[in-house]
């Protein structure tokens, strides 16, 4: 078999950061002994979230199972995701920024026995609908939990409570037409309807100005999926949302913002 070396595009903080929690597990549960010691189990997992390693290629890579690669990985995105924040939290940032960008984003997956509810319309693919929070600059701030894809964004926003948080926050936010109808602190640009007459020169033009400040917020979810793992979730669709949240957590280590 041959190899080669590879690089992850990560810094040794985020490396340690994952290795410490992995670490304090094996204590609390007094674990004797392990095929790969902390650091490596963490490089393990960073290996397969950020570049998409497969199971078999890390196991031959680390000379360890199948198997264990998997339990390895696992362990680790369960830590991860056990210390993410949830959206009460993340309101204490929130409520602090200029404003807030809203978008969803579809995750694509593999087929599944239930195919209907993850089935989307709108991108004629299976898949995970993930809510994304971005502030002023495009940067990321929060992501919700996982729902089926067939889950329309307003109604996605809704029934993760995003809608009425960033309003009881009185939290300015800019969203794109598919959350027409959130009403409160939402905004989103003005809509042609059909059998009516066509947009204003004003209406347009705060279209644009509307256009400009949300596309900051596609940079928020370029981030999320630069972890090669988001391309296509090959795994059950129930565990998209620990995999999302343990990538915000490392996300907020290795840029050192909001990291615990």
């Amino acid at each position: 078999m041959l190899s080669y070396p590879a690089t992850i595009p990560l810094s040794s903080r985020t490396l340690n950061h994952l290795a410490g929690r992995i670490r304090s597990h094996r204590n609390q549960r007094r674990s004797r002994w392990r095929r790969l010691e902390p650091g490596r189990q963490a490089l393990l997992a960073l290996a397969h979230l950020r570049n998409g390693d497969t199971y078999s290629r890390l196991a031959a890579g680390f000379k360890i199972g199948v198997a264990t690669a998997w339990r390895y990985v696992q362990e680790a995105i369960a830590l991860l995701s056990s210390a993410a924040d949830d959206l009460d939290t993340a309101m204490r940032r929130i409520r602090l920024l200029a404003y807030a960008i809203l978008d969803g984003t579809l995750i694509p997956i593999d087929r599944v026995a239930e195919q209907k509810p993850y089935y989307c319309g709108k991108h004629r693919r299976h898949g995970v609908n993930v809510q994304v929070i971005a502030d002023a600059a495009g940067r990321l701030v929060w992501a919700s939990s996982a729902l089926p894809g067939s889950a329309h964004d307003l109604t996605a926003a809704r029934s993760h409570g995003i809608i009425d948080a960033l309003t009881r926050a009185d939290v300015m936010t800019f969203a794109d037409k598919g959350y027409q109808g959130a009403r409160g602190s939402v905004r989103t640009p003005f809509k042609r309807r059909r059998f009516r007459p066509k947009l204003s020169h004003r209406q347009k033009a705060v279209n644009r100005a509307h256009a400009k400040i949300r596309a900051r917020g596609e940079r928020a979810i370029a981030t999320l999926k630069t972890w090669k793992i988001l391309v296509k979730l090959r795994c059950c669709p129930r565990r998209a949302t620990a995999i999302v949240q343990a990538i915000l957590v490392l996300h907020h280590v290795e840029t050192n913002r909001y990291a615990g």
